[in-house]
């Protein structure tokens, strides 16, 4: 494995894989305190709509998807926050539109091509610099908004009280969607559409096992999501098996033991 990470094409997916498992697994505790799980599937469905199109429109897919995947987001926040709809709804909807969107444009460059395949299932081996570069500047975006972390945690417990202390929770519900999107989005490069919600969801949700204050969880939701690429890609390329798969497998495999520890 030693010899393996001097490869380029080994470092770069090596440095993809901890951006993402950090940046999902941050923006993660919050969509999991928030009960938003579902946003994860319906966003990486809106991604997989807007590559579909950027191949269609022989486009550079990534800069297709992601205003479009960030449109979709700005949409189902808009949805609930101006309806009685549940979260979960909302997002279904969307969810659906996206899908066929999706399928349509396909249909309309005549089928799946393996491009398009990759951007399903991911291909963590074939991050180019350009990735990496879209990875960095989201990332340098997350970093530069971890001020507004109070009032997101703030607004994650008691919503109610942070619209009363007149916090700007209706502005920061649309911030926080449009920077999911943008992970979702570069993100699947690294894991794919398929499997990009994983990322997202299973590191926060072995935080909130072992963690008794927010802020810890999300320490170690970050530490758990980026640590977790190493035995994945590791497993990927001892057993010749596709790394997405053995990075969620392994976070999978925490959150189990974690799961272990909070019954005993």
């Amino acid at each position: 494995m030693l010899e393996a990470l001097q490869l380029p094409f080994m470092q770069r997916a090596l440095l993809a894989g901890l951006l993402v498992g950090g940046l999902a697994s941050y923006l993660g505790v919050m969509v999991v305190q928030r009960r938003l799980s579902f946003l994860g599937d319906g966003l990486a469905h809106a991604a997989f709509a807007g590559v579909a199109l950027g191949l269609l429109l022989h486009q550079e897919p990534l800069w297709v998807a992601i205003p479009f995947a960030v449109g979709v987001s700005l949409a189902i926040t808009w949805v609930r926050e101006q309806s009685s709809l549940g979260d979960d709804t909302a997002i279904g909807i969307f969810f659906a539109v996206s899908v066929a969107l999706g399928v349509l444009f396909m249909s309309l460059r005549q089928g799946f091509a393996p491009d398009a395949v990759a951007y399903l299932f991911g291909s963590i081996l074939t991050v180019t610099p350009t990735d990496l570069w879209a990875m960095g500047l989201v990332a340098l975006g997350v970093v530069a908004l971890l001020p507004l972390w109070p009032d997101w945690a703030y607004a994650t417990f008691d919503r109610e009280l942070a619209l009363a202390d007149r916090r700007p929770v209706l502005l920061h519900d649309y911030l926080l969607a449009a920077l999911v999107a943008l992970v979702v989005v570069v993100s699947v490069k690294v894991v794919g559409i398929v499997l990009i919600a994983a990322f997202i969801v299973i590191p926060a949700a072995t935080a909130r096992l072992l963690s008794q204050t927010f802020a810890a969880m999300t320490l170690r939701a970050v530490g758990i999501g980026a640590f977790s690429v190493l035995p994945g890609l590791a497993s990927a390329y001892l057993f010749d098996i596709p790394a997405g798969s053995a990075i969620v497998l392994t976070q999978a495999l925490f959150f189990l033991l974690a799961l272990g520890l909070r019954r005993l």
